[in-house]
């Protein structure tokens, strides 16, 4: 396990219990890959976070890139669905994995384009197969659509903008793939 998700378990455990109340006598971060894999849609969206960072940090980074853009689509509409929710709790958290373990999803997904395009495409056809078992979208149908929308309108700024993205991450030092 890496540093990342090393840091992350805490804050994330911590940030669960004041959100959910009682917590599941195992954390995500104790799970086996293959347990979250076959879980994750039953469960907080933290999950896909968790399993993004695993899988990440066993190699499986294509895999780990599906994942986190699917969760980053289940959690914003989980936040969406929920507006009241407080301030320092899932919405806070949110940011924090957003912020940590997607810097380094990002930093690498960013580097194949055409692997990132499909990889939306993927997660939009998953989350269309797939119900959400966590948030109802039946009662936020309108900001469900929103969010998946701005997934949509990503994979369009990748297509339209690929060499400038491809020449800014050069500039920065970044592999492109």
């Amino acid at each position: 396990m890496s540093a990342l998700s090393r840091t992350l378990a805490p804050l994330a455990l911590f940030l669960m219990i004041s959100a959910t109340g009682p917590v599941h006598a195992e954390t995500f971060n104790d799970m086996s890959i293959d347990r979250l894999r076959a879980s994750v849609t039953n469960e907080h969206p933290s999950a896909y976070y968790i399993l993004s960072s695993k899988l990440f940090d066993t190699g499986q980074r294509d895999e780990a890139v599906f994942w986190f853009y699917a969760g980053q689509l289940r959690y914003r509409t989980h936040l969406v669905c929920n507006p009241d929710l407080p301030a320092d709790a899932d919405p806070a958290l949110f940011g924090a994995l957003s912020e940590v373990i997607g810097a380094e999803i990002n930093a690498y997904a960013f580097g194949d384009l055409a692997m990132l395009e499909e990889t939306i495409d993927k997660v939009i056809a998953w989350d269309n197969d797939t119900p959400n078992k966590f948030t109802n979208v039946r009662d936020c149908a309108d900001a469900y659509h929103a969010i998946l929308q701005g997934l949509k309108e990503l994979k369009t700024y990748v297509i339209e903008n690929a060499e400038e993205v491809r020449a800014q991450r050069a500039a920065n030092g970044l592999e492109n793939r």
